[in-house]
């Protein structure tokens, strides 16, 4: 067998994660597979472990009547036994259905609803709760399973069960049933759905893409060739579990590998766990690096003067190289003989701070990353690359090479994936990763997959070197008024770099100038505002400073400057801006859990806002309903401020 053809056969006895979590049992059953931060103390499993907690949580699902083809929804942070819950529902041949921790209870109750789910391994009291509230809505789920009891002691649901009670029942169980758990795992085939991971909605109700364990083995053991993931590597388990991006690196490819990964102890503490575990293998959608980045120049600003000179000086030199290199020119020689001095001062500190001496491979994927950030990670010495993949893909479309790394692509199709262009522009693909559908809808089966091909959503194209760049949402990508092509999503990157933006939402299509809607970065402007006197009491009091208006302006300005030398899209700057008087937030339905902006949604909402930017109004009145985690809402009264731009450039 040559080639990549190899990946495609799978052995019936190594087809799924189960019976590969039992090869690693058996090869390497003292190795560390899974790590977890509790009180402060890392606690390690082995593979060992891994397949023990599993087979137990399994037959204790038995014991309850689980039949194949049952779903469960796994809902809480990264934890080590609801990874293990994972492997226990497809032991027995049933699909694991992960959900964001911080969903609400409506978000919760359609996807378990939906997914017509009759288990739950939940993490703790909260996700309890809201299942609780929710399992009049969703008549199919008779079981909920809970790991930390901290709080459930008076609870006398008959409903609930402990983990712990779960695998002594387990236990019991085997007694009687010696045979169960080996026969079910023999009966898992590659063809098995393996999970469900539901998209995160941006343009209506998510829709729950089934993967099998040959979709993501294949893929899984595709992109650890590709990429040269080692059984040693070590990876951070952060992100929701419900993203397939987690599922693959934590769960799939860990187990395909070998490697380890880590657990920290809760969303407050990923930094400093970060610091200590010191990964080599790190991933993290964009969202994350802007954070990383703003916490780096939080420290900058708060340096005396002359650090904060000479660390700024050697970030800028280091920028420069990095875009020489990406962009193939030669380096200056005095500017490659102060590089080491720079790695000495400034940027081994700071990967060491970050916890990202040790990387040896880091990517970004979820959505375009801002070419600002991406240089400046770079820049210090960290192998950043762009990952261009989606859900019903397994992930892996196209990664970028090291060695052939370029600012404006996303990367080279990898190995057993085909990319192609429509007519209108639009990127499709198809690979042994390609999804069999969507579950219980088979019209946006029917829109997404074409005999084979996926339809991505995206604008692109493939450069004469093959690599492939993405424009923008096909259906976000338009004209000005004028005709000038408006790329809302690349305007928005380029205002994000900035450690003063967290989000940003621009407007333009067949208007007569692009307008955006800001939101500023509590911690960032914040930390800028004490340290100049400037006292606020809220988020909506800060955004509406006339001195934080002017520090955006600045942020829009130097976007403008920056679009001087896009011939296409030098006609596109931002003219009007205003600061929004509440951050967006996924509880509102004005973001996603991925943090990704439903435009639709905003338009609607912000409508006299937006007309506001398009009008000759500096000022207008705005009402604006909140929802809490609880439920509960709120209102936020604001006079939000709008403010002109000059196009840069005008005189030259």
């Amino acid at each position: 067998m040559s080639g990549h053809e190899r990946f495609l056969t799978l052995d019936p006895q190594h087809d799924t994660f189960p019976k590969l979590v039992r090869d690693n049992a058996r090869a390497m059953p003292d190795r560390i597979a899974i790590r977890e931060k509790d009180y402060g103390i890392w606690q390690a499993y082995t593979w060992r472990d891994y397949f023990d907690r599993g087979r137990r949580i399994a037959l204790g699902l038995a014991s309850l009547g689980f039949a194949r083809g049952d779903k469960v929804a796994v809902v809480g942070d990264n934890r080590p036994e609801l990874y293990w819950a994972v492997l226990a529902t497809q032991c027995l041949g049933g699909v694991p259905v992960p959900l964001y921790q911080d969903a609400s209870e409506k978000e919760l109750a359609y996807v378990v609803d939906h997914a017509e789910a009759r288990f739950a391994v939940v993490e703790d009291q909260e996700q309890v709760d809201k299942l609780l509230a929710i399992k009049a809505q969703c008549p199919r789920l008779e079981w909920i399973v809970y790991d930390d009891g901290r709080g459930l002691r008076a609870y006398s649901e008959p409903c609930l069960l402990s983990l712990a009670e779960l695998e002594e029942r387990g236990e019991k169980f085997a007694v009687g049933h010696p045979a169960v758990f080996e026969a079910e795992l023999a009966r898992g085939r590659a063809e098995d759905i393996a999970v469900i991971c539901y998209t995160s909605g941006t343009t209506g109700m998510p829709k729950g893409a089934m993967l099998t364990h040959r979709n993501l083995l294949v893929m899984a053991r595709v992109a650890t060739e590709r990429e040269g993931l080692r059984p040693d590597d070590e990876a951070l388990a952060y992100l929701p579990m419900a993203w397939v991006g987690d599922h693959m690196i934590s769960y799939a490819q860990a187990i395909a590998t070998g490697f380890t990964i880590n657990c920290p102890e809760s969303a407050a503490t990923v930094l400093h766990d970060l610091k200590e575990i010191g990964p080599t293998y790190f991933f993290a959608p964009p969202r994350i690096w802007e954070n990383l980045l703003t916490t780096v120049m939080i420290r900058v600003e708060d340096a005396a003067w002359p650090k904060r000179r000479l660390v700024r000086f050697f970030l800028e030199l280091a920028q420069d190289l990095e875009r020489q290199r990406l962009a193939g020119q030669p380096v200056s020689s005095w500017r490659r003989l102060l590089a080491p001095l720079g790695g000495l001062l400034v940027y081994g500190p700071l990967r060491d701070n970050l916890g990202m001496r040790r990387i040896r491979l880091a990517y970004t994927a979820g959505e375009a990353i801002g070419p600002e950030i991406f240089v400046f990670f770079r820049a210090l010495g960290i192998n950043l690359k762009q990952l261009y993949g989606m859900t019903e893909a397994s992930v892996f479309v196209s990664v970028q090479k090291d060695g052939d790394v370029r600012l404006d692509t996303v990367g080279t199709p990898m190995p057993l994936v085909d990319i192609k262009i429509s007519e209108q522009g639009e990127v499709l693909f198809r690979s042994p990763g390609v999804f069999p559908g969507y579950y219980k809808n088979p019209e946006a089966t029917a829109q997404t997959l074409d005999d084979g091909w996926i339809r991505s959503g995206d604008a692109g194209f493939l450069d004469a070197a093959g690599h492939l760049k993405i424009i923008d949402r096909a259906r976000d990508v338009g004209r000005l008024a004028g005709g000038t092509l408006f790329a809302p999503k690349y305007l928005e990157n380029k205002l994000k770099f900035s450690p003063y933006v967290k989000e940003a939402v621009t407007i333009g299509q067949d208007r007569p100038y692009v307008a955006a809607l800001v939101n500023i970065d509590l911690g960032a402007v914040g930390n800028w505002a004490e340290r100049r006197g400037i006292a606020y009491t809220s988020y909506t009091d800060l955004s509406q400073k006339p001195e934080v208006y002017d520090l955006i302006e600045q942020e829009v300005r130097r976007v403008n400057e920056s679009l001087l030398e896009d011939e296409v899209l030098r006609g596109a700057q931002i003219r009007r801006f205003l600061i929004l008087h509440k951050e967006l937030d996924p509880d509102d339905e004005e973001i996603t859990r991925t943090r990704k902006v439903r435009r639709g949604h905003i338009a609607r909402k912000y409508a006299a806002l937006i007309e506001a930017l398009y009008g000759d109004r500096d000022r207008v009145q705005v009402e604006a309903q909140v929802t809490y985690e609880d439920g509960r809402t709120g209102t936020i009264r604001a006079d939000v401020a709008v403010r002109d731009v000059p196009a840069a450039g005008a005189g030259r």
